[in-house]
């Protein structure tokens, strides 16, 4: 039984990996061989992949290659065994008879001796199947084994050799509806994988990226044990634990994606690689209870019987004369509700010149207050009621009429600064759901007024109480971590899983608000930006955030990426381990910004003395260095060497995961001039200030002479 084969592809390097590794993995599969290419039915174990792309040729019988391939028989099995996540690799010998080798058992083995026996076998299964071939792969029910003189590892080619594996057709029950059960089947089978291979990228916790599934079905047919009457399927899906969540998920996305082209209306099947694998079957083919539960998957009805002519006749005179009643009603309804809408848009829109029109929030999903319910609420923005003073206005604390604690943002009437800033928070904000970003209520636009209505945060912004010499006690390490997690996840969330991708270019600490159990919110996207497919594509002359948290390449250039708002994390997170603010000052005589004191604490390796003097009672000394390393990683000065913030997150929540090393990171070298004014937040109380800014915009120049627009603090 040949195994199929595919050719080799490169990885392309954009946030849109899944698109383009499943049309690469289409095209090489369209070149590939026939069908029968691919196993049809389940033969025993193991499944083999001889001398897969690119043919690293054969070894001679008692050759030191093969001694070297006994070596690793003799100690991968234990090591992998021993692993939490059941997955190991290493090499031995030196070139060129050195052999690397890959050993990964299923997230559901009942054991460490079961991992052990299963990866023992697979060395045996692969010398037998592939008689001195240096590149094997073999693939058991239990785990998978490969081992090859070439440094696979350094692969991101993580579709490029798989092994295809088919069950039989579905033997239907029903009478003529074959078709229509085996559509409906592939799209039970489809929605069931793609909620497995999810929630083993990004849902499960545990160290293996792996996840087992069950949905029910509600047609009756034979399944590839001679019974009838069967009602559920069965998936799993998993990736190598050293995958990022991002390339897991890609990976998964890619030969998920192969469902319609090879198991259409087939009883089983799945797709195994080195980096990632899934399969699905009638009967569980896997240990335990699975780890998510789909419900019935209800097919679309059968098409109803004909109708006779009679029948059609009569039917459409009784539905003329219903629309002859309901088609001038609903006429006058509409034409009611036209002038209405109209008579409200022309109220609200009085201010032509620079307002924001209903268009620019059109779908967005909130309430519309009334400005004398925010005035009450608000009592009428008195200044007992500020909460902090933005560079285009104030942010109240209100309380509407059931009780509900608000924050009200009002913007300047004085001053146009901003009102593209608000058009952009109020579009964005509306569309984006996640616990760790501030959630808009409601919006006002009556009378010249632009206000927005967020919940209220009763602990307000992370920079009120980190740089405060008193309240800073409040959070004890524990906390902190969990702000730098949260802070990870809702960044993670408007770069990669968002409807929208979103930069959100001006993340502070002032700019995170933390609720009454200090869970960071991510507020203020008034600078936010939607990207596409391709990021080095995006430049900006106005060079809008705050400086110190601002990445060279965008502070110098005008280029933001994702990676702007990596950097921006970066200094969050030494501020929150440190306790220290980063001022922003770079001098070019004398560097004294937190970064770089930081990294010359950590080059002489005393960087825990720069930890916070109020977390010095029994401080958990790995996580914070820990943290610090994530911190200097994120303000890389090349954008490519910082991690993306899935990796981040990853780092944050594994205890086994190696942390890349580290080169210097990025320091300005330019003087300038920063305002005083900033974008409404809750960190700077003036009470009896206006909060409104006029229309001017202090600017300074860096090396290319680019003017940028210092809105800090913001």
């Amino acid at each position: 039984m040949a195994p199929r084969r595919t050719a080799p592809h490169a990885i392309i390097p954009t946030d849109h990996l899944a698109i383009a590794a499943a049309a690469a993995f289409l095209l090489v599969a369209l070149r590939a061989p026939p069908l029968a290419a691919a196993a049809q039915d389940q033969p025993p174990p193991p499944w083999l992949l001889c001398g897969p792309a690119p043919v690293s040729g054969n070894y001679t019988a008692n050759s030191t290659y093969q001694a070297n391939i006994d070596l690793l028989a003799a100690t991968l099995p234990r090591n992998t065994s021993a692993a939490t996540s059941f997955y190991a690799t290493a090499s031995v010998g030196a070139v060129p008879d050195i052999v690397y080798a890959l050993a990964l058992c299923r997230g559901d083995a009942s054991s460490a001796a079961a991992c052990e026996r299963c990866v023992a076998a697979a060395f045996v299964g692969a010398q037998q199947g592939c008689p001195l071939f240096k590149d094997a792969m073999a693939f058991y029910d239990l785990c998978q084994l490969r081992y090859s003189n070439r440094n696979f590892f350094l692969d991101d080619d993580y579709v490029v050799n798989t092994y295809v594996l088919q069950g039989r057709p579905l033997a239907v029950n029903v009478g003529g509806g074959r078709r229509r059960v085996a559509e409906a089947f592939d799209a039970a089978v489809g929605r069931l994988m793609n909620a497995t291979a999810g929630y083993a990228a990004e849902k499960n916790s545990s160290p293996a990226r792996f996840a087992t599934g069950e949905e029910g079905f509600d047609f009756d047919f034979d399944d590839d044990k001679g019974n009838t009457n069967t009602t559920k399927i069965y998936a799993l899906a998993q990736c190598t634990p050293d995958r990022t969540v991002e390339v897991c998920r890609t990976c998964l996305n890619a030969i998920v994606s192969q469902l319609p082209s090879y198991f259409s209306g087939r009883n089983g099947g799945g797709i195994f690689g080195v980096w990632c694998s899934f399969r699905y079957q009638l009967y569980p083919f896997f240990s335990g209870q699975p780890l998510l539960q789909l419900p019935m998957f209800l097919a679309s009805p059968a098409a109803a019987p004909a109708v006779s002519k009679r029948e059609d006749i009569k039917s459409r005179k009784k539905t003329g004369r219903v629309l002859a009643i309901v088609m001038p009603t609903t006429g006058a309804l509409l034409l009611a509700m036209t002038v209405v809408w109209f008579w409200r848009r022309s109220e609200e829109r009085s201010f032509p010149t620079y307002s924001t029109s209903s268009d620019d929030i059109q779908g967005a999903d909130m309430l519309l207050h009334d400005l004398s319910t925010l005035r009450v609420a608000t009592e009428d923005f008195a200044d007992s009621k500020i909460l902090g003073k933005g560079g285009f206005g104030m942010v109240y604390k209100g309380v509407l009429p059931d009780g509900q604690e608000i924050a009200v943002k009002r913007l300047c009437q004085s001053s146009r600064q901003g009102i593209e800033e608000l058009k952009s928070e109020l579009v964005l904000v509306a569309k984006l759901h996640h616990r760790n970003l501030v959630r808009l209520i409601g919006v006002c636009l009556q009378e010249q007024q632009k206000i927005l209505v967020y919940e209220y945060m009763p602990n307000r912004s992370l920079d009120s109480i980190l740089f405060d010499p008193d309240r800073k006690k409040e959070i004890d390490w524990a906390q902190r971590f969990k702000i730098i997690s949260g802070i990870a996840r809702g960044l993670q969330y408007l770069h990669e899983e968002s409807q929208l991708k979103i930069v959100h270019r001006d993340l502070k600490a002032s700019n995170i608000l933390l609720d009454s159990n200090y869970i960071p919110k991510i507020s203020d996207f008034g600078l936010a930006k939607i990207f596409g497919e391709d990021q080095s594509k995006y430049a900006t002359l106005r060079v809008a955030g705050t400086y110190g948290y601002m990445a060279p390449e965008y502070a110098m250039r005008g280029l933001y990426s994702t990676k702007s708002d990596v950097f921006s994390f970066g200094v969050l997170v030494l501020e929150i381990v440190t306790g220290r603010r980063n001022a922003g000052s770079y001098n070019t005589e004398q560097d004294i910004d937190l970064i770089n004191i930081v990294w010359e604490h950590w080059t002489k390796g005393n960087v825990m003395d720069l930890v916070d003097p109020s977390l010095i009672d029994h401080p958990p000394t790995e996580e914070m260095l820990k943290c610090i390393h994530i911190g200097l990683l994120c303000v890389q000065r090349k954008p490519s060497a910082r991690p993306t913030m899935s990796w981040v997150n990853v780092m944050l929540s594994s205890s086994t995961v190696c942390l890349p090393s580290l080169s210097r990171s990025a320091f300005f070298i330019q003087e300038v001039s920063v305002s005083d004014c900033s974008a409404a937040d809750y960190s700077e109380t003036r009470p009896g200030a206006s909060g409104c800014a006029d229309d001017s915009v202090a600017t300074m120049h860096s090396i290319d002479d680019a003017s940028v627009q210092a809105v800090s603090p913001r």
